[in-house]
């Protein structure tokens, strides 16, 4: 099948789906997660500079000033996510191949086996921490952004919550199978950032139906 018409589905964007679609386990929800982050990131960045673009939105000049600060680096960020959730997956599986036949290997297979159990769910879940970040800016951005652009904004805020909620499915799965404090406060960090995630992103939806007048 030939690429869709149009420059922005090149090669490059349709390799990383169809990498996605393929019978491999990676690139899985957790790459997702991430690639969800980086398009509401790109989103973010998109509707601070046409905010920017004219001295009529200076009122939101300063917040699309800091929504530049923050998704910049947060779109790079969201890309070495996505590679950061495959290779940890790929390490829990490397675990599990290890040997297991002495009591040592044994032994030593269950401490790798947990180790990088404890990493694909660490993936994740800074990929929901930074789109609680995100978030939380874009509900600032929504007051006073470029009113053209507020259901870019608005969507940058559901790919965002999309992420956040992704992520979490991501970091649960991984923390069934272990125990102990560190998973505790894995556990904890991923409720808050979600639930917060969800607080913010309501908010979003708030202020621009009032803008909106929907």
């Amino acid at each position: 099948m030939g690429n869709p018409k149009g420059g922005m589905m090149n090669d490059g964007y349709m390799d990383v789906l169809r990498s996605i679609a393929s019978s491999k386990p990676t690139p899985g929800g957790g790459s997702v997660a991430a690639l969800s982050l980086a398009h509401a990131h790109s989103l973010s960045l998109m509707v601070a500079r046409l905010t920017l673009a004219k001295e009529k939105w200076v009122d939101g000049h300063n917040a699309a000033e800091t929504s530049i600060e923050i998704s910049e680096p947060g779109l790079e960020e969201s890309i070495l996510l996505a590679i950061s959730d495959s290779e940890a997956f790929e390490s829990v599986m490397s675990a599990y191949r290890l040997p297991k036949v002495t009591e040592i290997e044994k032994k030593q297979r269950s401490e790798e086996i947990r180790n990088a159990t404890i990493g694909a769910a660490l993936a994740p879940l800074n990929t929901a921490l930074s789109a609680q970040k995100l978030l939380s800016n874009l509900e600032k951005q929504s007051t006073s952004c470029n009113p053209n652009a507020l259901t870019d904004l608005a969507s940058a805020s559901e790919m965002a919550l999309s992420a956040a909620k992704i992520a979490s499915l991501n970091v649960r799965i991984n923390l069934e199978y272990i125990d102990g404090e560190d998973v505790d406060l894995l556990t904890s960090q991923i409720d808050t950032a979600v639930s917060e995630s969800i607080k913010s992103a309501n908010n979003v939806t708030l202020i621009v139906n009032q803008r909106l007048e929907w």
